[in-house]
């Protein structure tokens, strides 16, 4: 297929103008339209063209500009992370309430505060270089284990094996016991959709107990053989004292969890969604090939071209005004992050995947003091993980059908089948 087939062949980022004012006065995140876990993208551009204050059905708001997130996102005064009014309705007194409203990403100081600094502390710069290592080490044992192989699956062989190994390391948990931890993590997380059925309930709370209940012995163990306070996080949060008070045990437990859940998903979209972009635009993958000093400039363009995290939230602290709309004390938002990272009053050409783009003030990792403590870490995982993989199989191809994580929250892949050379 040639290079024009194949950018014909790729889905549509935009409606035309009729369409896309219906799409944006019936847009409900709690009833998606057919197609938008596929391609959201028409319905982001409808929606921040025509309706970009968007009022849904139950009397939140849901937003696409970039300056609006990006304006909320700094004012954690005026507009507030925690979940707990939210989310009582959705998860009653139940093990995902308690995590989800216990968690750092869920929380306003001085909870917040006393977790990040926690966590921080053991993903300096200098400690984050020092990981360099291992993680070549650990991406070159995964691709000579796949290049074994006639097929493979670029996200259960490779993306989602990376982040559960290298969060294992930072909260210390033994190699032997890692297994359960990525399918806790997606029941967890699958929790966060706007809709959720029993058995998506049922899940998300068996595997918070289940990993509290593996915890507790973890912290047991650690509380009698510390780790090197300045790389193990589990050690730092068990005996750092913050803002003058330790974490209590469900606040220790739950950020525990919240760690594994952030840096294992959103990492694994990104590696994987690489990879999958890369064979979407030919030219730019052999840009990338000739030219691998713009692996950093890659990597942040993948995270806005494919914003692994879609969705945020943040509920109104006082009376606000929004874009001419008057919200009150109390009112839910939507941050449309897919939506604001490509709006083309920030990004030029925002539907063109270009790898040198430059300046690219993606908000992929949100923003203000909600900035994704590890977002250091994603992009180094990011940039060893796609640098090396090129390296060996630059031929790399599809071989079957992917299959997209049903989810509008977080968007990758759940398979990625493939063959090497």
């Amino acid at each position: 297929m040639t290079e024009a087939a194949i950018a014909a062949a790729q889905p549509h980022a935009r409606f035309d103008r009729d369409r896309a004012i219906v799409e944006a006065r019936a847009f409900d995140v709690r009833r998606l339209p057919p197609g938008f876990i596929e391609n959201p993208f028409p319905y982001y551009h409808a929606l921040r063209e025509h309706d970009p204050v968007h009022r849904m059905p139950d009397g939140s708001y849901f937003l696409t500009r970039y300056a609006d997130c990006d304006a909320i996102y700094r004012d954690a005064t005026r507009f507030s992370s925690d979940k707990k009014v939210e989310f009582k309705p959705k998860f009653g007194d139940s093990p995902l309430y308690e995590h989800h409203t216990t968690s750092l990403v869920f929380n306003d100081p001085p909870l917040h505060t006393h977790v990040r600094r926690a966590i921080g502390g053991a993903l300096t710069p200098r400690a984050i270089a020092e990981m360099e290592g291992g993680l070549i080490v650990l991406v070159d044992q995964l691709i000579e284990a796949m290049a074994q192989k006639e097929r493979v699956d670029l996200i259960e062989e490779f993306a989602s094996a990376i982040p559960v190994e290298i969060i294992g390391n930072l909260l210390g948990v033994p190699r032997q016991e890692r297994g359960p931890l990525r399918d806790w993590s997606l029941a967890i997380l699958g929790a966060l959709e706007p809709v959720l059925s029993e058995a998506q309930l049922k899940r998300g709370n068996d595997a918070v107990r289940d990993f509290v209940v593996y915890l507790e012995g973890l912290v047991a163990d650690r509380r009698r053989h510390p780790g090197d306070p300045e790389k193990d996080v589990l050690t730092r949060l068990i005996a750092g004292e913050h803002g003058g008070r330790r974490l209590s045990e469900t606040e220790l437990l739950q950020n525990c969890i919240f760690i594994l859940n952030a840096g294992h998903e959103t990492t694994t979209n990104l590696i994987g969604n690489a990879l999958y972009t890369l064979l979407q635009w030919p030219g730019e993958r052999r840009r990338l090939l000739g030219d691998p000093s713009l692996m950093k400039s890659a990597v942040e363009e993948v995270l806005r071209f494919e914003s692994s995290n879609q969705l945020g939230n943040r509920a109104v602290a006082v009376d606000v005004e929004i874009g001419g709309v008057k919200m009150p004390k109390g009112t839910l938002i939507t941050l449309c992050i897919g939506a604001a990272n490509r709006d083309p009053a920030q990004f030029p050409d925002p539907d063109r995947f270009d790898i040198a783009r430059d300046p690219n003030r993606h908000l992929a990792f949100a923003g203000g003091i909600h900035i994704c403590a590890g977002m250091n870490l994603a992009r180094l995982e990011g940039r060893i993980a796609i640098e090396r993989f090129l390296a060996r199989f630059p031929d790399y191809r599809l071989d079957g059908e992917p299959v997209r994580s049903p989810r509008a929250r977080f968007r990758g892949f759940l398979s990625l089948p493939a063959r090497l050379s």
